[in-house]
């Protein structure tokens, strides 16, 4: 065990998220998500939301600053009647760690968000997540080191 992780950060996510560099993406999928088809690595966290592993992330996650979306939303497929309160959440969670709270964020195309899962994410967290079109994609930024 650590002193400062969220708990919830399994050793196997810790050492993605550590082995990942600036710029270089992950998928948090909802309960539907197809991760395994997308993702060149899963890891899973059937018992958990979105939002508690979102939280827990961005503890230890800087999102990118160079970018001016870090984070992807898969949109709401045309004429379906599906809410996305989740996505509030996502945004008050995202603003206690990014000065730019709602504006991080972007909405892509369904398919464009699973190519872009496909081509670019290091890893596809498989949550048990219920909320529809809950996922999302993080972008890596730079960690500061303390100059003191």
């Amino acid at each position: 065990m650590l002193k400062g992780i969220p708990r919830i950060l399994s050793p196997e996510l810790l050492k993605v998220l550590c082995e990942m560099g600036h710029t270089d993406e992950l998928t948090i999928g909802d309960g539907n998500f197809p991760g395994h088809t997308y993702g060149k690595k899963v890891i899973r966290m059937d018992g958990h939301g979105i939002p508690e592993i979102l939280d827990a992330i961005l503890k230890v996650f800087p999102l990118d600053t160079y970018v001016e979306h870090p984070v992807t939303l898969m949109d709401v497929v045309a004429g379906d009647p599906v809410k996305t309160p989740i996505w509030e959440e996502y945004q008050e969670i995202v603003s206690k760690y990014d000065a730019r709270g709602k504006d991080c964020f972007e909405k892509i195309d369904k398919w464009k968000f699973y190519e872009k899962t496909r081509d670019n994410s290091s890893v596809v967290i498989m949550t048990g997540e219920t909320a529809q079109y809950a996922n999302l994609i993080l972008k890596k930024g730079v960690v500061m080191m303390d100059t003191d």
